[in-house]
């Protein structure tokens, strides 16, 4: 990925209290707990957008709807999700 594309979020107690709060909604299973870790990580150091290939846990309509509610929920933004396709 070129410089400047992606940012380190260092660790935080709120990563995972959100994490947490996309399984126990049931948005991601317990098998998905690092894609919801990816995405609360991404939502709490206050990422501009997530681009994903991840069609099945992360880049899909239902849970990028959950994702955002949650957010919300939680005082977050709904960040937005997107398919490398849609951002080049």
């Amino acid at each position: 990925m070129p410089e400047g594309f992606s940012e380190y979020v260092e660790p935080h107690p709120l990563i995972d209290q959100l994490r947490e709060a996309y399984l126990k909604e049931g948005i991601l299973g317990p098998s998905s707990a690092v894609d919801a870790w990816h995405i609360a990580s991404a939502t709490v150091g206050g990422a501009d957008m997530i681009v994903s290939w991840n069609f099945k846990h992360i880049v899909h309509y239902e849970k990028i709807q959950g994702f955002h509610g949650v957010n919300v929920l939680h005082g977050f933004p709904a960040i937005p999700i997107y398919s490398p396709l849609e951002v080049i």
